[in-house]
């Protein structure tokens, strides 16, 4: 009985060393798939500019402005957007970019990120001479819009309607990658 108990030992340690050798490490490594690109995919949102579906397109209209490709947005919707800019703001001239009416909400239509390779990046510069080159995360979308929808010619027109008035993030962004603020 002792012999096949150091039998049945060395057969168990014989196994496990084989199994653990160093040798078949490779043979473990898998290579994950990469992305499955074969099916039909559909856009189901976009929101390139903060706060522009949400206060231009109209409630039973998201959906479609959603899956509209941009390329299609300004002639489906530039006329609706002008109608509720001139709704929430009647006496809306020209806005501080000097944009009729038709020009902003034609700009607002296509809702892109457009990016300034060559310039600053930033949805607008404090005094605006640069608009729209891209976003950084610093940079406040909401006052920036409210301002171009109620400011007026020089911005300083109704100044109840032209900022949310949250000055900043909660919390200070990273000076490095990933740049986000911590969570909370």
């Amino acid at each position: 009985m002792k012999n096949i108990k150091i039998y049945m030992l060395a057969i168990l340690v014989s196994a496990v060393s084989f199994n653990c050798s160093n040798d078949d490490d490779a043979a473990l490594i898998t290579v994950a798939p990469g992305p499955d690109f074969s099916g039909t995919y559909t856009q189901d949102d976009q929101m390139a500019r903060p706060a522009i579906n949400t206060v231009f397109v109209n409630d039973g209209s998201k959906d479609m402005f959603n899956t509209t490709v941009p390329s299609a947005q300004g002639a489906a919707f530039q006329t609706a957007f002008e109608d509720k800019l001139l709704a929430l703001n009647p006496g809306y001239t020209t806005n501080a970019l000097g944009f009729t009416a038709t020009q902003f909400t034609t700009a607002l239509a296509t809702d892109v990120l457009t990016v300034d390779l060559d310039g600053e990046t930033t949805f607008a510069s404090a005094d605006l001479s640069t608009v729209l080159t891209g976003r950084t995360l610093m940079d406040d979308v909401i006052d920036i819009e409210l301002t171009l929808i109620f400011g007026g010619p020089d911005g300083s027109e109704n100044p109840g309607l032209t900022s949310d008035n949250v000055p900043s993030n909660d919390k200070a962004f990273l000076a490095s990658f990933p740049y986000l603020a911590s969570p909370h």
